[in-house]
């Protein structure tokens, strides 16, 4: 009978942090060796040295403590499951983008169909100061965050997600079938409807972040998360084309005079039809992924450490990873008596752990947002420069909308897409923080380099001018528009995640409010005969600019208060399983 002899890593457990319960037999001669390659989770050290030493090399989880369901998630390879969860999670991401930038394509053409006078010696536009449903009105009211991003803590991610997909694909095809009898009406139900969707939209940021951040593995979790993300660009992307299309269809089809030939006629009644398809078409994406959003099982982070349902954690993801799991009930119940997984949101424990890390998150999302949406304050004077959108006066209302949004296509493809990928790929390399330094220094760098010499860029250098805005836009989303999104998901405890989340994307929405019409009315010229209709005198372009410089520059300042993630599990990056008594050892 051979002779069996246990051995291996018993005495030094730091050696494998990766691998699960796994016996490897080893066959010498007429002997079996079983090499144990991982410590028990109940394994106790003769000493506190021990312990320290295993818990030294093993950050995040102390005493054992983390759940085999969760270790597996951690570690898993990547598989079709991971890019399954890219592309139901993105989607939401992708009609999000697509809802929120085609209503930009289609806005000169609300003003031309309901507010042109006649005899007026230029195509009408919404009224200012009028709270159109632009690409800010939407998702950018703060509440929506925070409320979904709470609700998905309470609830669960699996229903919430749901409840945010069907008003998004409900109120895309209803703003389409806006009706009235007269402007007014018009814009009253369009407004309705923007807002409910936007809804549904605010909801997704939180949502979709924790579920990718969940399901992912921590060696690639960053690169899931910001592919997420990235799918924004795509549906800005594709708002562009489908945009082309339909106007070079109908311009085709219904052809009419410029405004300055006939200022009437230049506006077909079929032109009508065109802003209501685009609307419309936002429903489509969504619609599509709704039976794989419902069929996906909630998180095993939410059931196992929020439900505290351990037996259906290791049900759900035995299925997803094709593994067998224990449920491990009773490791759940020691872990639920820690006092990492008791505080509240507004706990002094919770500020002692988190504050300044949720002061990092919500003060550079606030500042990233001011600079991102302002950038189109100067955006018409890029476009007008270069020749890509002429004159309102020289096209009709349905080949404006093709310029427009062959102007909107172009950006995307060159700035905007290639930013969001060069995130995906360097984030699990560089880090959170280095993207989101960089991305903000660059970003400062730019803008002074636009609005010092402001008037030659727009006058004499119509190349350099377009070249410095391409940039900024890239390092926004090569930087800080995306890690903003990313980290959020990954530092604070289960329990408070989709919240803490939520709060952050919801301070960021304020800063947007603050870029899109605050700086509006800033930008505004000093002097009072060269304002805008509607608007006071303001600091003007140029100062505007250097603001905004100034503002990207403290945000670089705030990225030190964010912690990294890189190469942590969610349960290291939180803290959850490091109690105070781990800490005063040095855990």
């Amino acid at each position: 009978m051979p002779e069996i002899i246990l051995s291996g890593l018993l005495a030094s457990p730091n050696h494998s942090r990766e691998m699960t319960h796994i016996y490897s037999p080893l066959s010498i001669a007429n002997r079996t060796t079983f090499i144990y390659l991982a410590p028990p989770p109940t394994f106790h050290f003769p000493n506190i040295a021990d312990d320290k030493c295993w818990r030294d090399q093993n950050p995040g989880m102390a005493r054992g403590d983390q759940l085999q369901v969760l270790n597996a998630l951690d570690v898993a390879k990547t598989q079709l499951y991971h890019f399954t969860a890219i592309v139901i999670a993105g989607m939401g991401f992708f009609t999000d983008a697509y809802d929120l930038f085609s209503i930009s394509l289609v806005t000169k053409l609300l003003g031309r169909l309901y507010y042109t006078k006649p005899g007026a010696l230029k195509p009408g536009t919404l009224p200012q100061p009028f709270p159109p449903p632009s690409p800010v009105s939407p998702s950018r009211n703060p509440r929506r965050q925070l409320f979904f991003g709470w609700l998905g803590d309470k609830m669960g991610r699996k229903k919430v997600y749901g409840i945010t997909l069907v008003l998004m694909v409900v109120c895309s095809v209803a703003s389409g079938l806006s009706f009235g009898q007269s402007p007014k009406g018009v814009m009253a139900t369009l407004c309705f409807f923007r807002f409910w969707l936007g809804l549904g939209i605010g909801g997704d940021y939180p949502l979709s972040a924790t579920i990718m951040s969940e399901y992912a593995n921590k060696k690639t979790r960053g690169a899931f998360i910001a592919a997420v993300f990235a799918m924004q660009g795509f549906g800005i992307l594709f708002s562009g084309v489908l945009s082309l299309i339909v106007a070079a269809a109908f311009d085709s089809k219904f052809k009419a005079p410029t405004f300055e030939e006939n200022a009437a006629a230049s506006t077909v009644p079929e032109a009508d039809y065109v802003w209501r398809i685009i609307l419309m078409f936002g429903a489509f994406p969504a619609a599509v992924t709704y039976y794989w959003r419902m069929k996906m099982p909630e998180t095993a982070r939410y059931t196992a450490l929020v439900a505290k349902n351990a037996k259906q954690a290791a049900q759900d993801m035995a299925k997803v990873l094709n593994v067998e799991l224990e449920a491990e009930e009773d490791k759940l119940e020691k872990i639920g008596r820690h006092k990492s997984n008791n505080f509240g949101l507004f706990s002094r424990e919770f500020v002692r752990r988190h504050g300044l890390h949720l002061f990092g998150t919500t003060s550079t999302w606030f500042l990233l947002d001011i600079a991102f949406y302002s950038q189109n304050l100067f955006q018409k004077d890029v476009f007008s420069a270069i020749g890509w959108i002429p004159p309102a006066k020289t096209m009709n209302a349905i080949h404006e909308v093709y310029k427009i949004a062959r102007a909107q296509t172009l950006i995307a493809l060159c700035g905007t897409v290639p930013g969001y990928w060069f995130t995906v790929a360097f984030i699990d390399r560089m880090g959170r923080f280095a993207i989101q330094l960089m991305g903000f220094f660059f970003m400062t760098v730019f803008m002074f380099a636009i609005a010092i010499p402001y008037n030659h860029w727009r006058d004499n250098s119509h190349i350099g001018f377009v070249v410095m805005y391409g940039l900024t836009f890239f390092f926004a989303n090569f930087g800080p528009n995306a890690t903003t999104f990313v980290v959020p998901a990954e530092i604070f405890p289960a329990r408070l995640r989709s919240t803490c989340h939520g709060i952050s994307a919801a301070t960021g929405k304020a800063g947007a409010i603050v870029g899109a019409y605050g700086f509006l009315y800033a930008a505004q010229s000093t002097d009072r005969t060269k304002t805008d209709a509607g608007y006071p005198p303001g600091i003007g372009i140029k100062n505007s600019l250097i603001v905004l410089g100034v503002i990207n520059a403290i945000g670089m300042l705030c990225t030190f208060a964010v912690p990294e993630p890189k190469g942590k599990s969610l349960e290291e990056a939180s803290q959850e399983n490091v109690d105070a008594t781990d800490e005063a050892e040095g855990v």
